[in-house]
């Protein structure tokens, strides 16, 4: 097999995996509530700052070692996101939980230009970067060529793979799950059986932030820059990964993320990276023409 399409499919996976983490976020809460988060992508750009602010406190305190050091960055980005979740559910969503379908909608995208602006007050209008944490890579001699991976996506895939994991066996095995899915199959009834839902859909909006803190570490350790406009693009073809798997469904979020991420991989490195983004969204339309409900959705019933 062609090495060069080896390398693509690797790099691929790889995005995958981080486009499937941050649609985790926007499949958990639409498919509780039935709503789009659009503030999500801007989630995962503060979590960008966050690794990079956990990365030199740590460092300035002495901590040089790296498990440790990704470890309590790992922690403390995705704590601090977390909280950030869940006060976007409280301020954006919950007093407009009652409304019309569109308030929450325009709520959340006004969330999203918020926190642009904050980070680009906050920490200034130039990218930013870290440096590189993890060196070296593995290589396989295929002829005269060779495939390349490198120890930081090696790293990616491996804690993409474990979240995923960690929070699928949370949906299916753990009494916090149990409930999450009895909210999402009906609200009221949950509620009448004792179940607290404004907190269940809180601890939902905290568990997809989680998802989204984890990608941006992960991200920022691959590409080492980031700038405030960092979670517009990446949230939106999120949201195409979670659209493409079936919108409500982990298993299509995660599905959506790796087919999205080899398509648009391969498409760069034989067609054009230069429209790369317009392959995204196009095979998004396409999806919605031919299957709307996504590969895992189930179809919708309108009763008449």
């Amino acid at each position: 097999m062609d090495s060069f399409f080896l390398q693509q499919l690797f790099n691929g996976i790889t995005l995958g995996a981080v486009y499937g983490l941050i649609a985790i976020g926007y499949t958990m809460v639409y498919g509780i509530i039935g709503m789009i988060n659009f503030a999500h992508g801007e989630v995962y750009m503060i979590s960008a700052y966050l690794c990079a602010i956990a990365l030199a406190l740590l460092s300035f305190f002495g901590l040089h070692s790296f498990p440790l050091l990704i470890l309590g960055t790992l922690v403390f980005t995705i704590v601090v996101t977390g909280v950030y979740g869940w006060a976007i559910e409280r301020i954006a969503y919950k007093p407009l939980r009652n409304s019309t379908r569109l308030a929450p909608l325009i709520s959340a995208i006004g969330m999203s230009l918020i926190l642009q602006n904050y980070a680009q007050i906050s920490q200034g209008p130039r990218q930013q970067g870290i440096p590189t944490l993890l060196d070296g890579a593995f290589r396989f001699h295929i002829g005269e060529s060779f495939v390349q991976m490198t120890y930081t996506k090696i790293f990616i895939l491996l804690a993409s793979l474990v979240g995923m994991l960690v929070l699928s066996w949370i949906i299916s095995h753990t009494r916090l799950g149990r409930m999450c899915r009895a909210v999402q199959q009906d609200r009221k009834m949950a509620s009448i059986l004792g179940i607290n839902t404004d907190r269940i859909i809180s601890l939902v909006f905290m568990m997809g932030a989680a998802m989204a803190g984890l990608a941006g570490v992960l991200v920022t350790m691959n590409y080492g820059t980031f700038d405030f406009y960092a979670g517009f693009i990446i949230g939106i073809k999120a949201f195409t990964a979670a659209v493409l798997g079936g919108i409500g469904s982990l298993p299509g979020a995660m599905l959506g993320g790796l087919i999205l991420g080899i398509a648009e991989a391969q498409f760069s490195g034989m067609v054009n990276s230069d429209y790369k983004d317009v392959f995204s969204f196009g095979l998004l339309v396409v999806i919605l023409i031919f299957r709307p409900q996504g590969l895992l959705g189930r179809p919708v019933v309108t009763k008449v």
